[in-house]
């Protein structure tokens, strides 16, 4: 069963979203993503200080399956990649939800994250 971290918001594109500090949110795919793209070969995200709108393609993630977009879980600035993943993407199947993110966003309001799945529900999104 994929892990689901309680204290993260998600989307139903398989997207997890957290709070890191002020208006910074870290992006990331979750488990049970990177568990269907199976081997990631390649995360590229889209350039920095972008403006990005909820449910935008702000990147891509590159598997040995496929090619699958990744989309913005909020409406905002993207201000850091995780440079990480340049040599390494492998983090994203070992870590989806920590050495493995992949993008920050600054918004303007941290209360949209209000708006996204809490871990019960995407949880119930993903056993369906």
């Amino acid at each position: 069963m994929a892990e689901i971290p309680p204290d993260l918001r998600y989307t139903s594109d398989h997207e997890w979203a957290k709070v890191t500090e002020g208006n910074i949110v870290r992006v990331g795919v979750t488990d049970f993503a990177q568990n269907s793209l199976g081997d990631i070969v390649f995360v590229s995200v889209h350039g920095l200080d972008s403006t990005v709108e909820s449910g935008d393609t702000f990147g891509e993630v590159e598997s040995t399956k496929s090619v699958s977009d990744l989309y913005a879980p909020v409406s905002g600035s993207v201000v850091a990649r995780n440079e990480a993943l340049d040599s390494q993407p492998d983090l994203v199947n070992s870590d989806p939800y920590g050495a493995g993110w992949i993008a920050e966003i600054e918004v303007a309001d941290i209360a949209v994250l209000d708006s996204l799945l809490d871990a019960e529900a995407y949880g119930q999104a993903t056993s369906e």
